[in-house]
């Protein structure tokens, strides 16, 4: 009776033993496999293509034997489809189909999926951390710095603008978050937003418009500061909350252009003239009807008056305009300028409409 309860017991504790040790195998098996490189994973598959066709040489006659014919049947049996349209006719032929060309090309074919699947998985694990590479981004838009619901909003004016070349956004943080807008934009994170790490693999160098908005006005600084030396032709916007700030940008960099918060002026403005604020707001915003565009002028226009200029956009496009400055930084800046004020090539014109003129 003892000898039946420790067996009982022994086989009890194997049983419990089992699953763990099958878990172990397991995670050993597919830590091994990703560990391969691709080209040893198809140097394996070569090899046994090569001796499994060898193989059936030897011991078949027949269509099985012809090159294109071997290509479909071992394609389709390490893929476990198996039509069984082509198959081995000698016993020696099933065997070895049996016992080295099914196990071994099922086992290196799952393997292929495997360390797919994981490849996937990491990849996408990176770019939702922020770890991925995006210097081969031309012509894109950077935004340094996260800052919630703002920069969200940001992102959805960008993408509703319509007519806007269509660019991609790269959105970088030193926040410890995954990617906010995982179908909208692609993320990068890092320390700092000055990090030149960060800069490289966000493409800095080739965007075509660089908005830096980092969570004081030190981080902003420190941030369109490293954008401007990696970005020589970009247009860089920085937002500040202190004129001192976006002084001390122009001055170091005289393409940048620096806004400052106008939160107490519109406060004035509306306390003074009620429903201006909501004048601000809309012409902001693509999102909620007509909107302030810029267009700068061909170099091939004729010259011609802000007067005119304004008849033509009112009667072809319905659209207002509202200044007219020398450059694409607003130098100049002319806003509601005489009639008579003359208006040419490389001028740049801004007007409201609902929609961007082409």
């Amino acid at each position: 009776m003892r000898h039946f309860v420790i067996a009982g017991q022994w086989c009890h504790n194997r049983a419990a033993m089992n699953p763990q040790r099958l878990s172990h195998f397991l995670k050993t098996l597919y830590s091994q496999v990703t560990r391969l490189t691709w080209w040893s994973l198809l140097g394996a598959f070569t090899l046994h293509y090569a001796v499994s066709a060898k193989l059936m040489w030897l011991f078949e006659t027949g269509e099985i034997t012809e090159i294109a014919a071997f290509f479909y049947y071992y394609i389709t049996t390490v893929t476990t489809v198996g039509y069984g349209d082509i198959s081995p006719k000698t016993v020696s032929g099933r065997l070895l189909a049996s016992l080295w060309i099914m196990p071994g090309g099922i086992i290196l074919f799952t393997t292929s999926i495997t360390k797919f699947v994981h490849y996937l998985s990491i990849q996408w694990r990176r770019r939702m951390c922020g770890e991925a590479d995006y210097s081969y981004l031309g012509g894109h838009i950077v935004i340094l710095g996260w800052q919630g619901m703002r920069t969200q909003r940001m992102v959805e004016e960008i993408i509703h603008d319509i007519g806007r070349a269509e660019r991609e956004i790269v959105v970088c943080s030193t926040k410890d978050i995954e990617n906010p807008m995982p179908t909208l934009v692609k993320f990068v994170r890092d320390t700092a937003l000055s990090e030149k790490r960060l800069h490289d693999r966000a493409g800095t160098a080739g965007a075509a418009v660089i908005i830096a908005l980092g969570h004081d006005d030190n981080d902003t600084l420190a941030a369109a500061l490293a954008a401007s030396a990696y970005n020589r032709d970009g247009h860089l916007v920085a937002h500040f909350q202190q004129q001192a700030f976006a002084d001390l940008l122009v001055a170091h960099c005289p393409r940048a252009e620096a806004m400052v918060s106008a939160d107490t002026a519109m406060l004035v403005r509306a306390a003074q003239d009620p429903g201006s604020s909501r004048v601000h707001h809309d012409l902001l915003s693509v999102m909620t009807g007509s909107a302030l565009f810029s267009l700068k002028i061909p170099d091939n226009a004729a010259l011609t008056t802000y007067g005119e200029l304004m008849s033509d956009y009112k009667l072809r496009h319905n659209a207002t305009v509202v200044a007219v400055a020398d450059d694409a930084r607003g130098n100049g800046l002319s806003l509601n300028a005489p009639a008579s004020k003359h208006v040419g090539p490389g001028q740049v014109v801004y007007y409201i409409a609902e929609r961007r003129i082409s």
